[in-house]
């Protein structure tokens, strides 16, 4: 069963608007930049991060938020991001269809938690900014910015969480539970991700450069995607445009290593076959891939494998967005998927910045060039640590 796909918003390091998304996806325009405004880190000037250039305080105010407001940066974003796909899709009234939101995030609300939390035992007027922590606040926030009075969950599967959450939103529609459901991701930079992704020391200190053969690792990001999912039902009796389809998605657990994909890529390789296989169709039908790429050795290698395996020798055009906006974790599927329904839109295959050279494991190379082609059908895929891998596929309306 197809879902329909009405409304998205978006905000990320390379834009505010889904309009501006694009233009900096077509122009080059990169979002990767020293860490400038949001907090200080001892990484400042050496770590390049994919920051959003808004303070709290102006989200908060493009939001019209109370001052006395309690949201995390995470939320912020997120909520900013919901009311602009809620607006995209032009619903008036959120709940006049059964409607429900899924979110994802993998952060929650560490910013507060960092900023507050030696204060917290000596000044009561801070703990409602520790409340804040939790993943499931998160997504509480965002659907009290929306208005919405139905079903609220909240997903936290690393970085395809967004990926997982768009799922749920899909069964839930097919399932007939909703008729409508809001999904997507957000996670704003913390010191505690930035801190822990160096110890992992899998962090780069140049662009990423995703299937690389000198690739570093990655940068990361911050950002907030929602897509507004609804039944056939509701396209029907309000005649609304669909901008594309959700026909197939996958997800699967090779659960190989808590923060490495398995060398052969097993667990996206099944996530990918079995999105096929929802959607009934064969992998020549694939005309675009979004991959994960995150210019780490490891999952490079591995999704490229997985690519193969697929695929054979007939590797569709690829290529990674990450060295646009950087690694942007449980929002990544989500900012993912707003892009390969604006290559969809555009007949257009955005271009893997920073390549120079192919990797000596694969016979497959990313597409590096804006190219103008035809697409039908784009193939987005999200992986997470724990194994947790899921594919998206995209299809024109």
């Amino acid at each position: 069963m197809k879902i329909a796909i009405t409304g998205m918003g978006i905000i990320s390091a390379i834009g505010s608007t889904v309009a501006e998304n694009f233009a900096a996806l077509k122009n080059k325009e990169v979002g990767i930049s020293n860490l400038e405004n949001i907090f200080n880190s001892v990484h400042k000037g050496v770590l390049k991060v994919g920051e959003i250039k808004l303070s709290d305080n102006a989200l908060a105010a493009m939001l019209k938020l109370p001052e006395t407001h309690n949201f995390s940066r995470t939320s912020l974003l997120g909520a900013y991001a919901a009311k602009k796909a809620v607006e995209n899709a032009n619903i008036s009234d959120i709940n006049a269809y059964a409607t429900g939101l899924v979110s994802a995030t993998s952060v929650g609300g560490m910013d507060k938690t960092e900023q507050h939390f030696y204060q917290y035992f000596e000044d009561p007027s801070v703990r409602k900014f520790i409340t804040s922590h939790d993943a499931g606040d998160v997504s509480h926030k965002i659907a009290d910015a929306l208005g919405l009075k139905g079903m609220v969950t909240t997903i936290s599967t690393a970085c395809s969480s967004a990926a997982n959450a768009i799922m749920m939103g899909a069964r839930l529609i097919a399932s007939g539970q909703l008729d409508r459901v809001i999904v997507g991701g957000t996670d704003a930079l913390s010191k505690f991700t930035i801190n822990g992704f160096n110890t992992l020391m899998i962090l780069s200190d140049t662009y990423n450069t995703p299937f690389d053969e000198n690739r570093k690792g990655l940068n990361l990001g911050e950002a907030a995607a929602y897509l507004v999912l609804e039944s056939d039902k509701v396209i029907k009796e309000t005649n609304k445009e669909v901008l594309a389809y959700l026909s197939g998605y996958g997800n699967a657990n090779d659960a190989y290593h808590q923060t490495a994909s398995s060398a052969n890529g097993e667990g996206a390789f099944l996530a990918m076959k079995k999105a096929l296989q929802t959607a009934n169709i064969s992998s020549s039908t694939i005309d675009y891939i979004n991959v994960h790429g995150t210019a780490t050795p490891n999952n490079d290698l591995s999704e490229g494998h997985a690519l193969q395996r697929v695929f054979g020798t007939t590797v569709p055009h690829f290529s990674s967005t990450k060295p646009y906006t950087g690694h942007t974790l449980a929002a990544a599927a989500a900012i993912e998927a707003v892009y390969s329904i604006l290559a969809l839109q555009h007949n257009l295959v955005f271009p893997n910045l920073n390549f120079k050279n192919k990797m000596e494991e694969l016979y497959i190379q990313p597409t590096t060039v804006l190219l103008e082609k035809e697409l039908n059908t784009v193939l987005s895929n999200s992986f997470g640590f724990g194994g947790n891998c899921s594919a998206l596929i995209f299809s024109k309306p």
